[in-house]
């Protein structure tokens, strides 16, 4: 069998994002979990044929039935494969004996059993596919979620494309992400389930979406890896191109089991991983709140960040916590000019506040928001600031409405990052508002601040890496 390079591997890949026909095999008459696949595809108004195949019906859903693939008349780019695993082998090797480029295998009950029986249907599946050349997702996977291309593997998700390429491990958590990122202002070119990763592996999404010029921003769930310096290889040619925000599982005794049972991954030992993440350049993060964040922060923050922060706060003990997460993530408190303290001085009452970085205006000022409209202006003025971090609200609709559109407004009059973060118990729906407008919204300034270090931090990292030769594509 010959191995593609990666010229070839990539044009596979493009394929599989942009294909020009689906047929879904298995496909039910009721609504059971299969029939999620077709009202995806119709949601996000897939542009071509879409084949149903299923021996026992003539017609579903306003479709045409097919008994097998090969009875299907037209060409057959992308078939989704939904039939139990004790007889998908023989659907993927008529698939490959019609030319199907790519199948994705939402089967489960290979590797992941455990089984020896289970390990061994799936590498059949794996020497069929690969003796046609045609590629596999899966198997106990959800397949692709391309918005350009009409594919989902969920309804109702966003049809907005946007910079962020997922790859996970999870289909659920994949369709997780797809369903409430959209609300932190993140949207994403592509999105794949790997599930077992018998053929397509999460190394060969690295090296495709490092080329991809729809994708800004890499994000990956793993739970393991057959091959890790493989992966260490595309890890890194993707860094050395674009940012990747990684949420490794497996690194407990407990985590490496479950991962184990889900997609039968093998875990990497911490030491393992921590040293793959520190060579290949990648963000790594612990958890999916960090993970959203992260995203989040990559996709809003523009290039050449600083580490000189301004604290801008009515509550003041929120101020001295705020400050002090910005010491533990590694940022520091910008030095405020005089000319910068002199003009908080007009407006900023003269007790129970402080001039000093963090600049505490009192909570009066969720009475005037002018007090804070103004601070914020001043403190983005100052060439000592390069990005302002926001605690505030407003004690009615309208004076939110004020500090949200005046937060956006100084962000596109300065040119730098303004950072908003929730004050606790007084949830306005500001979240939505504001990573709408591409103004990261955070619930605490512990997560704000890890969130701008992870992205200062690659910023630095490229920056160091920019002088040494051009990464070769992973082989």
């Amino acid at each position: 069998m010959r191995t593609p390079n990666a010229r070839e591997s990539y044009a596979e890949l493009d394929a599989l994002f942009r294909p020009k026909s689906v047929a879904i095999v298995g496909l039910p008459r009721g609504m059971k979990m299969g029939k999620l696949f077709l009202i995806a595809l119709r949601d996000q108004g897939f542009p071509g044929p879409i084949y149903a195949v299923n021996p026992d019906a003539e017609e579903i859903d306003g479709l045409k039935a097919y008994p097998t693939v090969s009875s299907i008349p037209g060409h057959v780019d992308l078939a989704i494969v939904l039939v139990g695993h004790e007889i998908a082998l023989p659907i993927v090797a008529e698939c490959a004996a019609k030319g199907v480029k790519a199948a994705v295998l939402f089967t489960a009950g290979y590797k992941e059993t455990g089984t020896e029986k289970g390990r061994a249907l799936e590498e059949e599946l794996t020497r069929v596919a690969r003796s046609s050349g045609m590629r596999l997702l899966g198997p106990n996977c959800m397949g692709i979620y391309a918005p350009r291309s009409g594919l989902s593997f969920f309804p109702q998700l966003s049809r907005e494309p946007g910079p962020v390429g997922l790859v996970s491990h999870s289909g659920s958590l994949a369709n997780i992400l797809g369903h409430m990122a959209h609300q932190k202002g993140i949207r994403f070119s592509k999105a794949v389930s790997l599930g077992n990763e018998c053929d397509l592996t999460s190394a060969d999404m690295f090296a495709y979406l490092a080329d991809d010029p729809e994708t800004q921003v890499i994000a990956a769930y793993l739970e393991g890896t057959k091959d890790v310096y493989r992966l260490l290889s595309a890890l890194s040619y993707a860094c050395s191109k674009k940012p990747v925000v990684i949420w490794k599982v497996g690194l407990t005794p407990e985590g490496g089991r479950a991962a184990c049972s889900h997609t039968g991954a093998i875990a990497s030992a911490r030491e393992v991983w921590e040293g793959v993440v520190s060579q290949a350049g990648a963000v790594s993060v612990a958890g999916f709140e960090s993970f959203v964040d992260t995203l989040m922060a990559f996709c809003m923050l523009a290039g050449h960040l600083g580490d000189r922060i301004a604290i801008l706060s009515g509550p003041g003990g929120l101020a001295v916590g705020a400050a002090e997460a910005c010491a533990n993530s590694g940022l520091r408190l910008a030095e405020l000019s005089r000319h910068t303290q002199a003009s908080l001085a007009g407006y900023v009452a003269p007790t129970g506040t402080s001039l000093a970085n963090p600049v505490d205006v009192g909570l009066g000022a969720s009475m005037e928001m002018d007090i804070y409209v103004q601070a914020a202006g001043s403190l983005a003025a100052d060439p000592g600031v390069d990005a302002v971090t926001v605690l505030g609200a407003g004690m009615t609709p309208e004076l939110n409405r004020m500090y949200i559109d005046s937060m956006i407004r100084t962000r596109n009059d300065f040119g730098k990052p303004i950072i908003i973060v929730s004050i606790p118990g007084f949830d306005q729906g500001f979240s939505e508002a504001f990573c709408r407008a591409g103004v990261p919204f955070f619930d605490s300034a512990e997560r704000a601040f890890n969130s701008y270090a992870a992205v200062l931090g690659y910023q630095r990292w490229q920056v160091k890496r920019s002088g040494s030769s051009g990464d070769a594509l992973p082989s």
